[in-house]
């Protein structure tokens, strides 16, 4: 059996800018330590939340190594390192296990996406390339591209393959790749409203949005489960829930974004091709947040 990478929430963190673009470290030191006061598992680092997309290669290292440095063991660091380019996400995989990044998360292809051989392919050679853990990322509304539990079972095969994050938001696919992949294959929640029924189904966490802004309520919804208290969990997944959707009202990280702004966390400060959330979206996202209990500056 695989040892696992983390058992409980892992926050999807956002890398805070500065108002001319610039990463704000000073920002992302305090809420590094913000999340692993709260009680959070894991950090994801420069993942999709963490707008890995527009980051320069040296920014996305610069990132990624002060995040790792910062944490300093305290909790696993999982590196976001997938690409459509199979070469590149090696290459950024072996500098983030050089960084000492504890697990690596790989995505999808995306655009030129592949075939489910292509796939095996291309996660394979990214794990063979590695000494570090891999988390598989299956989120085909955002890459065109799905891991298919038959595929899952065949990449579970591999001994640095050790999960896959699921958002594909496909219940009935989730049972399946849990199914034909027993222990050889770690399943996380991608998405917080999914939490519960991928638990129920075996999972270990999630890796999540929310807790950018609830790291506490996220971590205990998890060790609500794991102490056999279902009901005490799903209570708190409809308790958030209609914040948790909000949260992808506008494409990803822009609500979490403008969420942890009006916390004053950080400035909301996204890159383009993302905008600042839009004034009717936020106003609704203040309000499900003040329901829910947060301070707001």
């Amino acid at each position: 059996m695989k040892q696992t990478v983390f058992t409980g929430a892992a926050t999807a963190i956002i890398t805070p800018f500065a108002k001319d673009g610039s990463i704000d470290f000073e920002s992302y030191g305090r809420m590094i330590d913000w999340q692993i006061e709260s009680g959070i598992n894991a950090i994801v680092s420069v993942g999709t939340t963490g707008e890995n997309a527009t980051l320069e290669d040296d920014e996305h290292q610069e990132a990624l190594d002060f995040c790792i440095k910062r944490v300093n063991g305290r909790v696993p660091v999982i590196a976001g390192t997938g690409s459509n380019n199979t070469a590149h996400a090696i290459n950024m995989s072996k500098c983030a296990c050089d960084m000492g990044a504890d697990a690596l998360l790989v995505v999808t292809p995306y655009y030129n996406k592949a075939t489910q051989k292509g796939l095996i392919a291309s996660f394979e050679a990214i794990a063979d390339s590695v000494s570090k853990p891999c988390i598989l990322y299956n989120v085909p509304s955002r890459t065109g591209c799905n891991i298919l539990p038959e595929t899952a079972a065949v990449l579970a095969r591999h001994p640095n393959i050790a999960a896959i994050k699921e958002a594909s938001g496909d219940i009935s696919q989730i049972a399946k790749t849990a199914e034909l992949c027993g222990d050889d294959l770690d399943i996380y929640s991608g998405n917080d409203d999914q939490t519960v029924p991928i638990l129920s189904l075996g999972g270990k966490g999630v890796i999540s949005v929310l807790s950018n802004i609830m790291p506490a309520e996220t971590a205990e919804l998890c060790a609500r489960f794991f102490r056999g208290d279902t009901k005490g969990a799903l209570e708190l997944q409809m308790k958030y829930l209609r914040l948790m959707n909000h949260l992808f009202c506008e494409v990803n990280p822009i609500p979490v974004k403008a969420a942890c702004a009006a916390m004053g966390i950080c400035k909301n400060v996204v890159r383009l091709p993302l905008l600042p959330m839009e004034a009717k979206n936020e106003e609704k996202l203040r309000e499900l947040m003040r329901e829910a209990g947060l301070k707001l500056k």
